[in-house]
Formats: structure tokens, C-alpha cells, sequence
């Protein structure tokens, strides 16, 4: 092996790690699918849910947020009593065409209003007192490579690994583009001896074994087909793309890992969230489109969430600071309780200005990993959470 080959699989280590047997990467077909595909949108930052989704009847929310609370005549109405952020008018089709969940008040005990602490705890699945360092689909992973599926049984389009992806002893497959990644593999030399007696070299022999296998094979998938449908030209735009081509092609990936940034509004807050939820509203708004014609709405569970919600009252900035609680939502075909699934935000009951979780967001997981991935979620979540009936 050469020098430049050696530099590029390090590199390739930090998003790719071997299967048990390695050499099954060398003739790896694809699997008949066997259940749902998971797909994962995190708005980074800490989104502001209460200009989210909107409690417009409520009088607390407008003397809290006197300059910053979305007038009742621009919010579009959901309920008697809630609505959407006037950016989200995408987001309200696919509310009425029932494929939307909304599901409030969701966090976690004792919670952190550190970016980084919070997501590590989102990622990872564990309480606010423990540190994890593997993420809740990366055991998710672990088990599926166990079973004999690949690495791209999980991917994050992107071209770094959020700790949610990392697993125990498996790494998720980290792709921004199909062709990028074989393009960047197609070269390198493919060697078969993994028994150099160096560890570090042996991992990184597994690991272009396997990358340069996934590589080939998402490629080949990508081919197949090629939405017609108009995307926004936005980075989640983009990755939404790329997950339905190859979704409709039939990739054997469950799970898909996208990121859409910029929500930490501490200042000039309204015109900020206003872009960015109008981006993602867009970028949903076509990919549900391509599932829907491609008959797979049914197939596919979309997931959205943020580390945290903002603080109820607005601060001198025009913006919102670290909060807690916040919605998550849930977007498929074939949901049993679309809609609004809990109780609204109670503005008059709160814990030093903040909301109070009513759902911890591992009931939550606990639901897709047995309901959707059809694993036992006990065993990857570490501990039994009641599954919620949201699908």
C-alpha cells in the first residue's frame, strides 16, 4: 500500500467501521427490504417551538413575547387554539392531508440548556446524569451488522458523524453525495490480508474492504432513479434529494440521518426563524411529494426535533435564550393519531421560566425502534420506556 492510499483510508475511518467478517463486503447484496425507513431532520441550535407551533389563544404567550409573538392574524390555523408559523405552509398541507403528528411538551428530566450537553443527550438516549458515548442508532447499528446487514444500513448525509449515528463497535456511513464517496474510493486498493499483526493497520484494511463495497452499491442505487420532483436549492433541500432517490430506488439503508442548522435565536430572532423554518418547510414539502408519488409514504417515518425549545419570555435581543421542553414531529402515511397528539405548553405552570416536559423524548424512541425498526428497544435504549400509539 502506498502512502496516499494509507492517508486516504484514515480518513475514512472516522465514518466507516468493519463488519464482523469483512470479507462479506467483497459480494455484499442487498437485502430484501423488511420494514420501515426512519428518517431523522435536526434542527440545530435549539428551534424556538412556541413561534413554531403557536398557542394563539393563549394571553400569557403575547405579554411573555410582546415583540416577537406571531400576531394571530398571520398564523395558520391548526385548531381553535393552535397554529403554525406563517413560514410553514408546506408544513400545513401535509397536516391536512393527516400525515403529521405534532407532539408537545417533549424533553427529558432535570434538563441541560448547554447545546452540546443537551444534543449528547438527545443523540445518545441517556439521562441527564450519564455520559454515553454511543448514540441510540448507532446500537441500533450494532445489532443490525450482528444480524449480517451492512454499515449503510444507517447513513447520515453529511460529511461528518453525529454521535447519534456512533455505535458501540459499528460507525454509521457518512455521505453527502453517492458519487462523491465512490469517487473517492473507486482507486484505492483493495487488500485482502488483515493479518499484519498491527491493529491499527488491520481496522483500517476492514474498513476500505467495507466503505469501498457500500460505496459501489449506493452508487449503483443512486443510478436508478432520479426525482423529477422541484427541490429547494437550500443543504437540506439537497440531502432530502438524495434520501428519496434512493429510497424509491430501494436502497437496503433503514436509516437516514440529515441536519438543518442556524435555530440558536438569541437576537433578531423573527426573521431568522422565519427563513430558516420556511427553508425547511420547502424541503419537506417536495420530499413528502416524491414519497407520495413513489408510494412510499407508508414506508417512510420522518422525524423532526431539536436539542431544545427557548425560554417562554423574550429577551432584550428580540430573541429567545436556552429553553427546555419543546414538539417533536412525526410525519408518515399510516399514522393512528394525526394532528396535535398531547396537551398545549402550560404558560402559567413553569420551572424557572421554562416549560415542563410531559413526554421524555425516549418514549419516543422507544416507539420507532419497535414500531418502525422492529427491535427491541430495551435492549438499545439501555432500559424499557412505554412506547407511545402516535403510529
Amino acid at each position: 500500500m502506498n502512502r496516499r492510499n494509507f492517508i486516504k483510508m484514515s480518513s475514512l475511518a472516522s465514518t466507516s467501521v468493519m463488519m464482523p467478517n469483512f470479507l462479506r463486503a467483497f459480494s455484499m447484496k442487498a437485502l430484501p427490504y423488511d420494514g420501515k425507513i426512519l428518517v431523522v431532520i435536526q434542527l440545530s441550535g435549539g428551534n424556538d417551538g412556541l413561534n413554531t407551533v403557536v398557542p394563539f389563544r393563549n394571553d400569557d404567550y403575547y405579554s411573555l413575547r410582546p415583540t416577537i409573538g406571531i400576531a394571530e392574524a398571520d398564523v395558520l390555523k391548526l385548531t381553535d387554539s393552535l397554529g403554525f408559523h406563517p413560514a410553514l405552509s408546506g408544513l400545513k398541507d401535509i397536516y391536512d392531508q393527516g400525515f403529521l403528528t405534532i407532539i408537545n411538551n417533549v424533553g427529558y428530566p432535570n434538563p441541560d440548556r448547554s447545546h452540546f450537553r443537551s444534543m449528547d443527550i438527545w443523540h445518545s438516549g441517556s439521562s441527564s446524569s450519564e455520559f454515553w458515548y454511543s448514540g441510540w442508532l448507532g446500537r441500533y447499528l450494532d445489532a443490525q451488522c450482528n444480524n449480517g446487514k451492512p454499515v449503510h444500513a444507517v447513513l447520515e448525509i453529511d460529511d461528518t458523524l453525529s454521535l447519534a449515528v456512533k455505535g458501540e463497535n459499528k460507525n454509521a456511513l457518512g455521505v453527502t453525495s453517492p458519487k462523491m464517496l465512490y469517487d473517492s474510493v473507486k482507486n484505492l486498493d483493495v487488500v485482502t490480508n488483515t493479518n499484519t499483526g498491527n491493529a491499527n493497520l488491520d481496522f483500517l484494511y476492514k474498513t476500505l474492504a467495507d466503505t469501498k463495497s457500500s460505496a459501489q452499491y449506493l452508487y449503483d442505487q443512486s443510478t436508478i432513479y432520479n426525482s423529477k420532483q422541484s427541490y429547494p436549492n437550500s443543504e437540506l433541500g439537497k440531502h432530502l434529494k438524495t434520501i428519496a432517490e434512493l429510497v424509491v430506488s430501494g436502497c437496503e439503508t433503514s436509516v437516514y440521518y440529515c441536519e438543518h442548522t442556524g435555530f440558536d435565536t438569541h437576537f433578531s430572532q423573527l426573521g431568522k426563524q422565519n427563513n430558516l423554518l420556511g427553508q425547511y418547510s420547502e424541503a419537506v414539502t417536495a420530499f413528502v411529494q416524491d414519497l407520495k408519488d413513489n408510494g412510499k409514504m407508508n414506508d417512510v417515518v420522518i422525524m423532526t426535533f431539536s436539542e431544545f425549545g427557548r425560554r417562554v419570555e423574550q429577551n432584550a435581543s428580540g430573541g429567545t435564550d436556552h429553553g427546555t421542553a419543546n414538539n417533536v414531529f412525526i410525519i408518515n402515511g399510516a399514522l393512528t393519531k394525526p394532528g396535535v397528539y398531547n396537551e398545549t405548553p402550560d404558560l402559567k405552570n413553569l420551572d424557572q421560566g421554562d416549560l415542563i416536559y410531559k413526554i421524555d423524548f425516549r418514549n419516543i424512541y422507544s416507539t420507532i425502534l419497535r414500531k418502525v425498526l422492529k427491535v427491541d428497544d430495551a435492549s438499545i435504549l439501555r432500559r424499557s420506556f412505554d412506547p407511545l400509539d402516535f403510529i
